[in-house]
């Protein structure tokens, strides 16, 4: 009997299965083509809401566990995914400077912030009032790291790339059966894709369209990612990912018109020279209205479990959200009730 069927290869579900193989767990994944959301993601990881210069919660425990998390994978995959490199966000008054000022002089936000403005020159923008610093950031190539996980569990015959189809799910108390294979526990990590999902389609993932885009300017000579109104991110060789679009109406992964020339004007307010867009990429992240991931175990069935609702902090959550699912699972570990699905009492469950 394998231990843990996967369904989802995005950022939740290989944070998992990596998870269970380092623990000595058996795995088979299903890769669940639905979403796109993590191979389109910014891949930011950043301890700072930026909005309104506040922590975000656990925020060293989980940057802790993002740089042993993805070292460890670089090591494994022989490959390189993990950037480390300040945000500098953008100051737009003498107000906003005092308020990075009272910020860092936080004792929660200290080892985050920078205690002082910087003043660095960069050709094609514009920053009188400077920039706030924000240290121990950073981003993942996330479509590389997708692409070279996925390389490693077909090596290791783990991946499964058929759509997965929940009513042939034979649920047991005491085991899962699946097209003839029996599993002890099943992970739903399908991003936006739960919708489709017969046992936990009840949950209230609302799911937020995200549009990015790649653009080459020459002569923007960035070693810093820019927060404004947009963020602009350094890829090398004069490339530059610029996000992102919030649309909480449209559910499609198509890129609009609309998106596109929504980031343009951001991306013009604060930058002067010329760019040429390379891609326009969109998808649907997997959010909550209360901005709180969703994890925890079927109320009616003990082996079945979710493991979503990372929204637009996936890089940093993954690994910290994967690890608690794991020991609710194994060692009974009690979940949180600000990430636990019990929290959502008035849902009928099938």
């Amino acid at each position: 009997m394998i231990d843990y069927l996967i369904v989802g290869s995005g950022l939740a579900g290989i944070a998992f299965a990596e998870t269970a193989l380092q623990n000595q767990k058996s795995i088979a994944v299903f890769e669940n083509h639905s979403q796109n959301s993590s191979s389109i993601a910014g891949g930011l990881y950043n301890p700072v809401i930026l909005k309104r210069f506040s922590e975000v919660s656990k925020s060293q425990e989980q940057i802790d566990l993002v740089n042993h998390f993805y070292a460890d994978l670089e090591v494994k995959l022989k490959n390189k995914f993990d950037y480390k490199i300040p945000i500098f966000r953008k100051l737009y008054s003498v107000e906003e400077q005092n308020n990075w000022f009272v910020a860092s002089d936080k004792p929660n936000l200290a080892p985050f912030l920078a205690t002082k403005i910087n003043y660095n020159r960069y050709n094609g923008i514009e920053s009188p009032f400077g920039y706030g610093e924000v240290m121990q950031s950073g981003y993942v190539d996330t479509a590389s790291l997708l692409k070279e996980y996925r390389k490693y569990l077909i090596k290791n015959n783990l991946l499964s790339a058929e759509t997965f189809e929940h009513d042939q799910l034979i649920v047991r108390s005491d085991l899962i059966t699946y097209k003839g294979k029996n599993y002890k526990n099943v992970i739903f990590a399908e991003g936006f894709g739960i919708h489709a999902n017969p046992f936990f389609s009840q949950l209230p993932l609302d799911g937020t369209k995200g549009e990015l885009l790649i653009i080459k300017a020459r002569g923007l000579n960035l070693d810093v990612i820019i927060k404004s109104s947009v963020f602009v991110l350094p890829l090398g060789n004069d490339l530059f990912k610029i996000g992102a679009t919030y649309n909480w109406e449209d559910k499609t992964a198509t890129p609009t018109e609309h998106g596109k020339q929504e980031l343009i004007t951001n991306l013009k307010s604060i930058l002067s020279i010329d760019f040429e867009i390379i891609e326009h990429l969109a998808g649907v992240r997997p959010t909550v209205k209360d901005r709180r991931p969703m994890v925890g175990t079927h109320p009616k069935y003990n082996n079945l479990h979710v493991l979503n609702g990372l929204g637009t902090r996936g890089v940093m959550l993954a690994p910290a959200m994967a690890k608690v699912l794991f020991e609710h699972i194994e060692h009974k570990v009690p979940l949180e009730k600000e990430i636990d699905i019990k929290r959502f009492k008035k849902i009928t469950w099938d």
